[in-house]
This record gives C-alpha cells, sequence and structure tokens, in this order.
C-alpha cells in the first residue's frame, strides 16, 4: 500500500517527467558525427575479401548467385561471379570512380557510366551505383540523431543523414542504428524530392575481428515489383594482403 501512494505522489511523478526529459535531452544531444564514425569504423576497412550469396526474389521465382570479392579502400574493388554456370566468370572491376564488365558467354568487356549505373545489377534489387560507393559514410552524409527506438528487440538511435557531396545516388537517409553496437539495422534511402527510393533490412549481426558486421542484408527496390534481394555474406576477412594485380583489366579475363 505504501509503495502505490508514493508511486501516485506527485514528487514521484515530477521525478518521472525529469527522468524522460533528460533521456531525451540525451540522445538528442549525442554527437551525430561520432555516431556515424563508429559506424565506419565497423563497415569500413582498408581492404576486405568477401564471399557471399545474393538470392533475387521475383514475382514468380528466385535465383541466387555466388561470388568472391577484393575491395580495397572505396577506389579499387574486384568481383567474380561463381555460380550458377551462365553467370560463372562474368567479373566486375572498379577502378577510380569507373567500372568494366566482362562477359565470358560474349567474350566482351564494356564500360558501365553515367545513368547506366542506375541499372539493376542482374536483375536484383541493387544498382550498379549501390555496388560502386564504399565511401565512409562521414564523408559524404551530414547527421542529425532525431529519437530512439527498438528494432530486432535492439535498443535503436534514428539518425537522419542529408547529402554534403553532389555525387551521391540518395541525397537523404533514414537510419536506424543499435545504440550498442553501432551498425545499422534498417535503412531507408531517398530523393531529393523526398520518395523513397530503397529500404534495407540488416540482420545476423557477428563480431568478425573486433567489429560487428551485418551479415544479412535485404534490399528493397521501392519502384519495383518483387519481394527484395537477399545478399548473404558467408565469409568476411579485414586488411589482408592483395595482389596488386587483382585490380587491373587483365584481371577480367
Amino acid at each position: 500500500m505504501k509503495n502505490i501512494l508514493i508511486n501516485k505522489s506527485p514528487i514521484a511523478r515530477i521525478a518521472l517527467v525529469i527522468m524522460s526529459l533528460l533521456i531525451t535531452l540525451h540522445i538528442n544531444g549525442q554527437d551525430g558525427k561520432e555516431i556515424l564514425e563508429r559506424i565506419d569504423q565497423n563497415l569500413s576497412s582498408k581492404n576486405r575479401i568477401i564471399e557471399s550469396s545474393m538470392t533475387i526474389h521475383g514475382r514468380r521465382s528466385s535465383r541466387t548467385i555466388t561470388s568472391r570479392s577484393w575491395t580495397e579502400g572505396d577506389k579499387k574493388s574486384f568481383t567474380e561471379y561463381l555460380t550458377p554456370a551462365s553467370e560463372a566468370g562474368t567479373k566486375m572491376l572498379k577502378l577510380d570512380g569507373q567500372l568494366w564488365i566482362y562477359t565470358p558467354s560474349a567474350d566482351r568487356t564494356i564500360q558501365i557510366s553515367g545513368h547506366l549505373l542506375r541499372q539493376s545489377v542482374m536483375g536484383s534489387d541493387l544498382s550498379y551505383e549501390d555496388m560502386m560507393d564504399d565511401r565512409k559514410l562521414s564523408d559524404v552524409y551530414n547527421v542529425t540523431v532525431t529519437g530512439k527506438d527498438t528494432l530486432q528487440k535492439r535498443d535503436v538511435l534514428v539518425l537522419e543523414l542529408v547529402a554534403k557531396v553532389s555525387d551521391v545516388a540518395y541525397y537523404k537517409q533514414k537510419m536506424w542504428i543499435d545504440a550498442e553496437r553501432f551498425v545499422p539495422l534498417r535503412q531507408e534511402m531517398y530523393a531529393r524530392s523526398g520518395q523513397l527510393l530503397k529500404r534495407t533490412e540488416l540482420t545476423d549481426v557477428k563480431k568478425i575481428q573486433n567489429r560487428w558486421y551485418p551479415s544479412k542484408v535485404v534490399y528493397k527496390d521501392m519502384l519495383k515489383d518483387g519481394k527484395g534481394t537477399e545478399f548473404v555474406t558467408t565469409s568476411i576477412k579485414f586488411d589482408q594482403s592483395i595482389p596488386d594485380h587483382i585490380f587491373s583489366k587483365a584481371s577480367l579475363r
């Protein structure tokens, strides 16, 4: 009975209000740039080697493509597709903002540039632009902490990112960030007009080489039909020694 009276007392109600205000001030007062830099520490690296599968869920059927990729900083990357047989041997090379693709069936190398970078990669919900941009978020966006939420049974911070450079695929993003591990659990990407273009859900967060990394990402292009594209990292190694010849046009053949 005594506890009930205390809980109903004016002092208790005032204390709860003050506590709520303090929590709100703490969240809004956090340095968004510092949070973004901690996210970059998890997701970015000097270089990395990834083996992955990409499952494209169409309206009638799904198909899975596996690949191995080598990436150095945000300027160089090389990807070789392994399965299925129809895609095996296809290779992609990015060098300083330029992209080349080798197709074994045609025995031909073509360069993808300009508006073609917005095209879908192998019918997936990812564009070539999505795969090209490996820059750190803190280099590309200004950020504001707008609140808190709960997602995947985790406490999250909600961020609003607005582009501070012109050569970016998405003018604005909204991100739900794991408040303890500092990895995104959801992203929404917007055009300058405010139209929602893409949404991603990131799960299966694992501790890899002293960093947290989401090993499964589901991409959904909001402007097309289908159930999205599921990208699963089956193996990833950070800060490895990668031979220089990997990032050359000769590697395409």
